[in-house]
């Protein structure tokens, strides 16, 4: 068996062994505001429920190993004492991602991922009206567990209101396993999908994607694409050129003859079977093409 002791590794290889071996783990996705009342959206897979009476859910938004430089989500949370957490399930999993990218403080991730804000009834921060099941929480305490990068924070969270969406619950009111479709994070790039088993999700670019915001309205407003599709399409650093567009679809006639014919909605669901295919750059190409 190989052994090792943490303080003989590096903090990245330390971090990458810990993720692979502890999982799955749950998603929070944490909804924030700072001090001028801007939105933050990230999510963190250190997390967990902590306990009932008093319902106690624990996150941590941690020091960035590589620079040891603190997140937005967690200055805001020693800021304004209130946070929202969204549970994660498969229908958001995509946008989820692309939140976590590292936009530039006062962006708001929600309109980067195409997420719905809605007004929370008793904390000041938003919740993803998107998710199935959403806790509204007054912050305790925060722990912070070290100073060096790599180093927990741990956000110690009261829940003060719950939503539920009715069409997760089974015939006794309670949440349904198999409705709720949970996600969970695992090592690498790697997720589990409660109903199905494990897949992947690229982890978002490091540098800038355009985000949802960015995209033609037909597009954001598509009833092909789901929410997933967006948030892949929403990961791309830019969009194609038109020289780009037209040696694609020079080289792909039945995809010139689909975008000739003006048919929106099997533009948009070829679209989809490029996105399907581990494809962005192309699907871009044929919903751009005029």
């Amino acid at each position: 068996m190989f052994s090792l002791e943490p303080k003989d590794v590096s903090v990245g290889k330390l971090h990458q062994y810990l993720l692979g071996a502890v999982g799955p783990r749950p998603i929070a996705f944490a909804s924030t505001i700072d001090a001028e009342g801007n939105p933050n959206l990230s999510p963190f897979s250190f997390f967990n429920v902590f306990g009932a009476n008093p319902p106690v859910l624990i996150f941590s938004p941690a020091r960035r190993g590589r620079d040891n430089t603190t997140k937005h989500t967690f200055e805001n949370a020693k800021k304004v004492d209130e946070v929202v957490i969204n549970i994660v399930n498969y229908d958001i999993v995509q946008q989820m991602s692309l939140s976590s990218t590292e936009y530039a403080e006062g962006v708001n991730e929600f309109e980067k991922a195409g997420l719905t804000m809605l007004k929370s009834d008793l904390v000041k921060p938003f919740r993803v009206a998107e998710s199935p099941v959403q806790f509204e929480c007054k912050i305790q305490d925060i722990i912070e567990t070290g100073t060096e990068g790599g180093a927990g924070n741990l956000v110690i969270c009261h829940v003060v209101k719950m939503h539920i969406k009715e069409d997760i619950l089974d015939e006794n009111g309670y949440i349904d396993q198999y409705k709720i479709d949970q996600v969970a994070r695992m090592g690498g790039n790697w997720y589990t999908r409660a109903r199905t088993g494990m897949f992947e999700v690229p982890k978002p670019l490091s540098t800038l994607g355009i985000g949802v915001d960015a995209m033609p309205e037909e597009v954001r407003a598509s009833k092909v694409l789901t929410g997933n599709d967006l948030g892949i399409l929403g990961n791309v650093e830019s969009l194609p050129e038109n020289g780009e567009i037209e040696a694609f679809l020079n080289e792909n006639t039945e995809d010139a003859g689909l975008v000739k014919s003006g048919d929106t909605e099997k533009i948009h669901k070829q679209a989809k079977v490029y996105l399907e295919n581990g494809k962005p750059e192309d699907a871009w190409k044929i919903l751009l093409a005029k």
